[in-house]
């Protein structure tokens, strides 16, 4: 059974398809990607799958159990975490406070451990910032930990972003646009970032990503939606040559 499949998904807004018999399976350890023109309807398959909208029709099964009616932080208690399109950061808290945060969802120590301060409550924190160092250090900015996100560069606060999504120990890890706005020395440092946390914990991946390159040297699988349908499903090389593909959004310079 595939860690994530999802069958039929339709959703509509009022009387407008957004989505339509859109189908995905992912396995663990895979990189897949989700391209398409702006408007697409790629960011409402992410909120679709994540409970921040529920389908219309159609099923949403994670390690074979439906998340359709859900709320977002029991898809997240799940194995479910995800970043977003626009980042999502408390401006003046640091790095590390961030990663600790989206940690705390899984403390055992309970009231009396915090009111009173108890051993297990000192053991478990101690185990959290360890926690949030190693996944800071995964993403590269271990030295920069203590800074207050708002004076971190934008690419920086990205890494922050991921950081914090895995806090919650996924084991499939959703990026909307991953590289949006870094330069190019920003971007390769992500790609060599992403590819790091996939053979290290060894989850899936599933992104969203408008820069061809980043796809094609990432996604072993691609899939192509337009106007919320699915029109191409393959390998960057069989999604780079397909016609309809070229047509609806590559366009022959991005090909070539």
């Amino acid at each position: 059974m595939p860690l994530l499949r999802v069958k039929n998904m339709t959703h509509f807004f009022g009387g407008l398809r957004a989505v339509h018999n859109y189908d995905l399976e992912i396995e663990l350890g895979q990189v897949r990607g989700l391209i398409g023109p702006n408007g697409a309807g790629k960011t409402t398959i992410f909120n679709l799958i994540t409970g921040i909208y529920r389908p219309t029709e159609g099923k949403v099964l994670l390690d074979g159990t439906n998340l359709v009616g859900l709320q977002p932080y029991e898809i997240a208690a799940m194995g479910l975490s995800r970043t977003f399109q626009t980042l999502r950061l408390w401006r003046h808290m640091t790095a590390l406070d961030h990663v600790k945060l989206a940690r705390y969802s899984k403390i055992q120590y309970g009231l009396i451990g915090a009111l009173f301060g108890t051993a297990k409550r000192h053991r478990e924190e101690a185990e959290i910032e360890e926690m949030a160092y190693r996944l800071l250090e995964m993403v590269g900015i271990s030295h920069l930990a203590d800074q207050v996100v708002i004076n971190l560069p934008y690419g920086v606060q990205r890494r922050v972003e991921m950081a914090r999504a895995m806090a919650s120990e996924p084991h499939l890890l959703l990026l909307d646009e991953p590289t949006a706005g870094m330069n190019p020395e920003e971007l390769a440092e992500m790609v060599q970032v992403i590819r790091r946390i996939r053979d290290e914990l060894g989850l899936a991946i599933f992104l969203i990503e408008h820069r061809m390159r980043v796809v094609m040297d990432l996604c072993e699988t691609i899939q192509v939606i337009d106007f919320g349908a699915l029109i191409a499903e393959g390998t960057p090389e069989e999604i780079r040559s397909n016609p309809r593909v070229i047509d609806a959004y590559l366009g022959k310079e991005e090909v070539t």
